[in-house]
């Protein structure tokens, strides 16, 4: 299915605030995340977070906030770039 025909909206929200998630891949500044450069890697894969908002983006999709406590940062991230993890790891 493409993108274009993709609205996340008609079910719920897939991580819940709170829940702790991975990266899945590296997530560079679109020019949104003030302070940095566009193109700046803000987030590695494989790097931890919460998710601390959940929004919307186009109508069509779920942003989450997701704050980098390691880092100090709060980026807004896609369903499809993280990953739930469980409590233990």
């Amino acid at each position: 299915m493409r993108e274009k025909d993709i609205n996340e909206l008609d079910g719920p929200p897939v991580f819940e605030y709170g829940q702790r998630v991975r990266s899945k891949k590296n997530i560079r500044n679109d020019g949104t995340f003030p302070g940095k450069e566009i193109g700046e890697i803000l987030v590695k894969k494989g790097e931890i977070g919460y998710v601390s908002s959940i929004g919307t983006f186009l109508q069509k999709f779920y942003i989450y906030g997701v704050d980098f406590v390691e880092r100090g940062y709060l980026v807004g991230m896609k369903s499809e770039e993280l990953e739930p993890l469980e409590e233990e790891e």
